[in-house]
């Protein structure tokens, strides 16, 4: 039943330049205003560098847009080629984001959770892995580059061979791709270093997906598959390894989060046997028992707590974890315990399969595979809503919601966009439909919503 993952047309754009031979690797309301002072958001101006963005999908600014289709609202729109359900990142007026391109025409992806996805056999096509960098405002395409060309291993049907969202300081992308490595480019495309990783054995063959952060002058990734999990710390101006750390783990598909308490920076990662954070050095300094057999939501902070959670859907243990910070050692709850010194509230059946959950305001919302939406109290994880159903329709959910201006914003592997009332009450309020595929969670860029769908890439913005 696996998942992993998450105005003016312009024509697909060319293969211009390839990643230099010796470069290249080898193959292998008023509430609501009350709300947008009090929640402590990012601004929507703020470059949106990362999976989440920097605010874990909150961006507030009255100017975005709240109603659109593949037709209204539309500023532009840009025919991506090849595969990825990568989110784009975006900063200083240019989106970046990774696809990969099959030589022959690929299996067509099937929506929602299921049986049977699983691809073993590699392809045996020629595959090219590709990183765009889009204008902003026209929509034009300022550079692609290829910067692997060789064959890909097994994935699962659903997933893609770019799914891992890049990372950008504004001055230089770095796009990771599970399978084949890591390569930095800066603004203008021009290749700065390469690191070969991978590919690593996965789970069922579904292929990789876990992203890259960035902090302070490092690049940290994780990848946790069948053969040695590892964290590592690269240096982001020249790619050089600067540590790394084996992790008792299988495979799992969760981005790691920088989680700068004010106690301290930590590493948090969330993984199948433990949740675990380490020093800027590598150093574990505590861990956590409980996780479902799979994790993918990515870790987040507000409010002076964690939040960590995971809930493959055929589990009967799909935590979500509050942690306070300031742990050391092994805090993991004892029989019947709902929480400790460190654990500040846990819900032994609230977590999601694939996406990431979400705060905003002072409510934990959980938006469901199957298309449920649940409410808590942020600080003390009481329940102020049950599962809601989003639509009668059975829309399955793989992108992580988003909020602004007093609404929730919910994209359906469907394409259709549900605007849901923030606070206590749960209330559908719109519906927008895009009529393809869906699976990238959306970036917020100054007033615009920049949204991938399976061949598109979208700049939504009111109409002036």
């Amino acid at each position: 039943m696996p998942s992993l993952w998450g105005g003016q047309s312009c024509p697909q754009p060319a293969i211009s330049r390839l990643w230099p031979p010796e470069r290249r690797l080898r193959p292998g309301l008023a509430w609501a205003t009350l709300l947008c002072l009090c929640v402590g958001i990012a601004a929507a101006e703020d470059a949106w560098p990362q999976f989440r963005g920097p605010a874990a999908g909150v961006a507030d600014d009255a100017a975005l847009p709240e109603t659109w289709s593949a037709t209204s609202n539309v500023m532009w729109k840009l025919d991506i080629p090849g595969r990825g359900w990568s989110s784009p990142v975006v900063a200083g007026d240019r989106i970046f984001l990774t696809s990969v391109i099959a030589t022959q025409p690929e299996e067509a992806p099937k929506k929602g959770l299921y049986f049977g996805g699983n691809r073993e056999a590699p392809p045996r096509d020629e595959h090219r892995w590709m990183v765009y960098c889009v204008d902003w405002k026209t929509g034009k395409l300022l550079w692609e580059r290829e910067v692997h060309r060789g064959n890909a291993p097994a994935r699962h049907l659903k997933n893609s061979y770019a799914s891992e969202t890049p990372v950008t300081d504004g001055e230089h992308v770095y796009a990771y791709f599970g399978s084949v490595g890591v390569f930095c480019l800066d603004r203008d495309g021009k290749p700065v270093w390469s690191q070969p990783l991978g590919p690593f054995r996965m789970r069922y063959g579904w292929g990789a997906a876990s992203s890259p952060v960035l902090h302070q002058g490092r690049l940290y990734i994780v990848n946790d598959n069948e053969e040695q999990s590892f964290l590592e710390a690269l240096d982001s101006k020249t790619g050089k390894q600067i540590w790394r750390v084996a992790r008792d783990e299988g495979s799992n598909w969760a981005t790691p989060f920088i989680w700068e308490s004010g106690k301290r920076t930590e590493i948090v990662t969330a993984g199948t046997r433990r949740i675990r954070a380490y020093d800027l050095d590598g150093k574990l300094l505590w861990e956590l028992g409980g996780m479902s057999s799979i994790a993918i939501p990515t870790p987040f902070a507000k409010f002076g707590l964690l939040y960590v959670t995971s809930g493959y859907v055929g589990d009967q243990v799909r935590p979500v974890f509050a942690v306070r910070p300031g742990a050391s050692g092994d805090i993991s709850l004892k029989g019947d315990e709902t929480g400790n010194e460190f654990v500040a509230w846990y819900q032994r059946q609230g977590g999601p399969y694939n996406p990431s959950p979400l705060v905003y305001g002072d409510y934990y919302y959980t938006l469901m595979d199957y298309g449920f939406l649940t409410c808590r109290d942020a600080r003390s994880g009481k329940e102020i809503y049950g599962k809601q159903r989003i639509s009668t329709e059975g829309a399955a959910f793989t992108a992580s919601p988003w909020a602004y201006n007093g609404k929730i914003f919910a994209l359906s592997e469907d394409g259709d966009t549900y605007v849901i009332q923030a606070g206590p009450e749960f209330k559908v309020l719109a519906k927008n439909s895009l009529d393809e595929m869906c699976m990238a969670t959306p970036a917020v860029y100054r007033s615009s919503l920049i949204v991938r769908t399976a061949s598109k890439l979208y700049r939504i913005e009111k109409a002036k």
